[in-house]
């Protein structure tokens, strides 16, 4: 079963109210990403900065990979995205807190009868100042919502969120991402921050400059940044993005 969320509030990637409308600001003929996840060389970019859009699915408690054991868990993602844009499950077989392949496969693809899909935005402020962050330490974007009778203590706990971007690298960028559980995050489809497991909060900064080999980075071009999380457990929820990326446009 699919259904369709969308909140209505003003959205903006980069500063409320300023007159930052010009998207990625390319030029005719400047790169854009390109399929293979590499900067492109093709038509400019037209993109607005504005609204991040999320898609949350909604899973019940009895699936294998939700309320089981507790700890770090590293490595279960390969460090590139696979063809259809979704992290690939690294292991051969189950780890500490998943299952396997088949079971993790189902965190980010529609999956009939196992979960719900939704589509909320994400709203990015500025403060401090060059500084753009979405933060929320009670993270439950489905309350309400998704399969019956799921809620704990008034909230939809199980669920995952995935989100993606593209932004103009120009040099000195960094993201951070603090939360829990699990959170992956892609930029240019090579993996940047690895937070699996179910766990409490923890955070990691990606420096744009520092491992811009690593991640086939170059300044001036524009590039992809996508972010996989999932809420397994029913202890909190907390979901915080800052970054000094100045335009997040939806690909």
């Amino acid at each position: 079963m699919r259904a369709s969320f969308l909140l209505a509030f003003p959205l903006c990637a980069a500063a409320c109210g300023s007159s930052n409308t010009g998207g990625l600001d390319a030029a005719p003929g400047d790169g854009g990403p390109g399929s293979d996840g590499t900067a492109g060389d093709g038509d400019a970019v037209d993109e607005q900065c504005g609204e991040l859009r999320a898609t949350i699915r909604d899973f019940k408690a009895d699936h294998p990979d939700f309320e089981g054991a507790l700890g770090n868990d590293r490595g279960l993602v390969t460090v590139m995205l696979g063809v259809d844009n979704k992290p690939v499950f690294a292991p051969s077989g189950a780890t500490a807190t998943v299952s396997g392949a088949a079971s993790f496969d189902q965190w980010y693809r529609d999956t009939g009868g196992v979960n719900m899909t939704f589509t909320i935005p994400l709203v990015l402020v500025e403060g401090p100042p060059g500084q753009f962050v979405f933060e929320d330490l009670s993270f439950f974007p489905l309350d309400g919502m998704g399969w019956p009778g799921e809620e704990v203590s008034g909230h939809n706990f199980h669920f995952t969120t995935e989100l993606h971007g593209t932004f103009r690298y120009r040099g000195g960028e960094m993201f951070t991402f603090t939360g829990d559980d699990d959170v992956f995050v892609f930029v240019n489809k090579r993996l940047a921050i690895d937070l699996g497991g179910v766990h409490g909060v923890q955070a990691q900064t990606i420096d744009f400059d520092a491992m811009a080999a690593a991640l086939g980075i170059t300044v001036g071009n524009v590039y992809t940044l996508d972010v996989f999380h999932a809420e397994r457990h029913t202890t909190e929820s907390n979901f915080r993005i800052q970054t000094s990326i100045d335009c997040l446009a939806i690909p």
